[in-house]
């Protein structure tokens, strides 16, 4: 098994003997690209991330792969492996630290000398030496590797805060450590002053209090309740992520087997690469979901918010989602973001999918989506589910001092959505989308929606959004239609829901008891969701 150090300067390792790689640091970015990607990539894509065009890249990416083969393949084993359209490590034959660490922060198993090799592995700076500053596309996929290696840090750190039987000092130190990558994470700002109260040395917990309120006046926000400990000492303690009420009873239970994801990619006309993921297996009836706004494939799969409910629908069918271009796991380099671009990436999926004919699940704006392509292709939509849907864009329905607002939201969108270190913008945003989420699940919204998508993106998107329009496309729809709104809906409201069931031929609507546009995963009109799902795709 060849091993591959990606965090630090990357590294390659054969029977304990580090083996020399080239001189050249695009080479080494290649090697690093294909490591933690694990997937076979397109010769045409590699050259677009690496090459300038008035180079040869076709050229180049054939001399970087000579200069990577004697390492790679030493030992008489060919790890590296391409044909004339895309090129592979062989999963089977390589092993490559940054998933080790990804399945070790995601797991439930791991015991805490693990959690903690782990942590010390991820705590280097990812592929150190293999930044490319002239190459757009692959530095803003190397960040977006370097974010997800935090979210590692912050899941294993976690874990170790509130592990049960660790020492109040040991406590204490892996919650510094997890405020060091999630400085307004209100559990582990918690964490860290109670750990040193159950010490006694409650002259320092008053004292990191004054620190870490300091920090949250500076960036807007609400510090946390110091006034009760999150969790009496030497008691059982929060597992990793924010744990909720357990679910209803139509849900799984937690220790339910977890499904299996397929994340793949599919290249569309204008060269945008999307990401789409397949859960379930093949033999179950298909449910397909639109793409809609802050979505990620990997990271939606372990969210604490709607993960469960994801998870629950794929236990029932061969459940395929895909991240919209722009966002998530697809290009976020892309020359168009549009009502019709998201329109052809629907069926471009769905086409990559196999599927020729499946029922069709459209959230927020991915309803419209969903209303356009049911009403282009009525022979190949079974059945029309739209939960928290909208027609039209606030360019069409808004009043000028709406509109002057709406403006508004744009310029702060474009100032205020990438900071790190300043998250008040992206917390007004998650409250309107989840206004009964708790604090915990705000605070990981708010990173959530940085790692979805860039400033400029986010702009783009919501600038589509606002001129969206399938109003006269409703009463062409001709499958059967169920429509989902949640009646305290603070983002969409449910008359919005209520005209669309109207104006669709014999559609069907079921109203939630929630105040949110997005559903929380514990809530209980999460499991309300999925029966009246399983009950209109069943009749």
């Amino acid at each position: 098994m060849l091993l591959i150090d990606t965090f630090g300067p990357i590294k390659v390792h054969l029977d304990g003997e580090e083996l020399a790689l080239p001189a050249s640091r695009k080479t080494r970015a290649l090697l690093g690209y294909l490591a933690l990607t694990g997937t076979p990539q397109r010769r045409d894509r590699l050259c677009e991330l690496f090459w300038e065009i008035p180079d040869d890249p076709r050229a180049a990416l054939r001399w970087s792969l000579s200069k990577l083969r004697p390492a790679v393949n030493a030992g008489e084993k060919m790890r590296l492996t391409s044909d004339r359209e895309r090129i592979e490590l062989d999963p089977a034959l390589v092993r490559v630290d940054f998933h080790q660490v990804r399945q070790c922060a995601n797991g439930n198993e791991a015991h805490v000398s693990e959690l903690e090799r782990n942590w010390e592995r991820a705590n280097h700076l990812l592929l150190e030496d293999c930044e490319l500053p002239n190459q757009p596309d692959y530095t803003a996929w190397l960040a977006q590797q370097r974010d997800e290696a935090t979210r590692f840090r912050v899941r294993m750190a976690r874990r170790l805060a509130t592990f049960p039987k660790l020492e109040p000092e040991e406590s204490e130190r892996w919650a510094e450590r997890w405020l060091m990558d999630a400085p307004f994470d209100a559990l582990a700002a918690q964490y860290a002053v109670a750990s040193r109260r159950w010490m006694g040395r409650e002259k320092e917990a008053l004292a990191r209090i004054e620190e870490l309120e300091q920090d949250y006046r500076a960036a807007g926000l609400q510090p946390p309740d110091w006034s009760t400990d999150p969790v009496p000492p030497r008691t059982p303690a929060p597992q990793p992520g924010i744990r909720a009420p357990a679910p209803a009873p139509t849900m799984a239970p937690a220790n339910a087997a977890t499904p299996r994801q397929a994340v793949r990619f599919v290249q569309a006309s204008d060269a945008t690469t999307l990401a789409w993921a397949a859960v379930g297996t093949p033999d179950k009836p298909p449910l397909v979901k639109a793409a809609n706004w802050l979505s990620h494939l990997e990271l939606d799969w372990e969210a604490p918010i709607w993960s469960p409910l994801f998870r629950e629908l794929a236990r029932s069918y061969h459940f395929i989602r895909y991240d919209e271009r722009g966002c998530g796991l697809s290009d976020w380099d892309v020359p168009e973001i549009s009502f019709d671009t998201f329109v052809s990436d629907l069926e471009l999926v769905v086409d990559a999918a196999g599927l020729e004919r499946f029922p069709l699940l459209g959230i927020s704006q991915g309803a419209a989506v969903s209303i356009e392509y049911a009403a282009r292709h009525p022979d190949r939509v079974s059945k029309l589910i739209l939960f928290g849907g909208y027609t039209a864009g606030w360019r069409h329905t808004a009043t000028p001092e709406e509109a002057k607002e709406r403006e508004a939201v744009m310029v702060l969108t474009e100032t205020g959505w990438g900071r790190a270190n300043n998250p008040s913008y992206r917390h007004f945003f998650s409250q309107t989308f989840m206004p009964d989420a708790t604090p915990e699940e705000l605070a990981w919204f708010d990173e959530f929606q940085r790692h979805t998508a860039s400033s400029e993106n986010a702009v783009r998107f919501l600038e589509a959004f606002a001129t969206l329009d399938v109003r006269d496309r409703l009463a062409k729809v001709q499958c059967p239609t169920l429509v989902i709104h949640c009646r305290g809906d603070q983002r969409i409201p449910m008359a919005s829901g209520r005209a669309i069931a109207a104006q669709i031929p014999n559609a069907e609507f079921v109203g939630l008891e929630s105040n949110n546009h997005l559903l929380l995963g514990r809530e209980p009109a999460s499991a309300r969701f999925v029966d009246a799902v399983r009950r209109f795709l069943a009749d």
